[in-house]
């Protein structure tokens, strides 16, 4: 999406930034595990493939992605790269509800699973929906075995709206509401934006 393609959401341990080319190669090895594959709905892309993808992503205004880093990590080494812990994206396909966004969330790096990194990776970017792409209603899709997903969903105040057995998943959904994005603030100590420098 090019509304965020040179934006950085700056948070207490977490920094997202957008999905560029030089994050190609380290996406492209995590989407090799059969795991996230399983979890993300997604297949499996030959390297070329994520190029292109990652060209999409940038390009298709319905579509909005962010590579997750781990803040500590960037300041102590200045390498983007080796800063990456996941990706979080919204998708805007429902043509019946124009600001309806889907949701997802991944922390492909384990170490920083249960860390809250992906809590807070979650809010930066829900509130970057309501506040600067207009996002009134929340829409998430998570398989029946991904607990910690939707607990976290859960905690987030989405509910469940119905489940799909074929596709072992269910439908959570959250209307945004002024007392909703106040408490959504009130969960992160921080929230900053800055101009993305790609390097």
């Amino acid at each position: 999406m090019k509304d965020n393609e040179f934006l950085k959401i700056i948070g207490m341990n977490v920094i997202l930034v957008p999905y560029k080319k030089k994050h190609v190669k380290r996406y492209h090895e995590w989407m090799k595990s059969p795991e996230l594959q399983y979890f993300t709905g997604s297949e499996a892309l030959t390297l070329e493939e994520e190029y292109l993808m990652q060209q999409r992503w940038c390009q298709d205004q319905d579509k909005c992605t962010f590579i997750i880093l781990e803040k500590s990590i960037l300041l102590n080494t200045c390498d983007e790269i080796e800063a990456m812990i996941g990706d979080t994206n919204l998708f805007f396909n429902d043509q019946d509800q124009a600001n309806t966004a889907e949701v997802e969330i991944m922390i492909a790096n384990a170490a920083y699973r249960n860390k809250k990194r992906g809590w807070e990776a979650m809010i930066l970017m829900l509130l970057y929906g309501i506040d600067k792409l207009h996002v009134t209603r929340y829409r998430a899709k998570i398989k029946f075995d991904n607990e910690n997903s939707i607990k976290m969903f859960t905690k987030l105040q989405f509910q469940e709206m119905e489940k799909n057995k074929v596709f072992q998943e269910c439908t959570l959904e959250k209307v945004v509401h002024q007392e909703w994005r106040e408490w959504l603030y009130s969960e992160i100590m921080t929230m900053n934006y800055d101009v993305y420098k790609d390097t």
